[in-house]
């Protein structure tokens, strides 16, 4: 059985840009569907997004990645790893987790 990743539709996988638009997903980032490909081999591939979940499915299906995508959920669901452009790895020290916070911009702020 793969283990599963969880990634986050916007930012990650899409050219989104902090401007949220309901009915409208940007398009796919260069690279997301290689990305997604080679992931796939080993690893079940689930979506994350606060998206309608057939906008998000039409989106996926126009961008030729739905084939590696085991699900589309809009719940943090139990998985081997999440993958989002607004998370933070804690590495066992509340000190410089709170400094990680306090500083943190999504990469697309930078």
């Amino acid at each position: 059985m793969k283990k599963s990743v969880l990634i986050d539709l916007d930012g990650v996988l899409n050219t989104y840009d902090g401007n949220y638009t309901e009915n409208y997903i940007p398009p796919a980032k260069e690279g997301a569907f290689d990305f997604l490909k080679n992931l796939s081999e080993n690893y079940s591939i689930k979506i994350f997004t606060i998206r309608e979940k057939n906008l998000t499915l039409k989106w996926l299906q126009e961008n030729n990645l739905s084939e590696y995508i085991s699900d589309v959920t809009n719940t943090k669901d139990l998985c081997w790893v999440y993958i989002d452009d607004r998370c933070i790895t804690f590495e066992g020290n509340y000190s410089t987790l709170y400094k990680k916070i306090d500083e943190f911009k999504p990469w697309f702020k930078k």
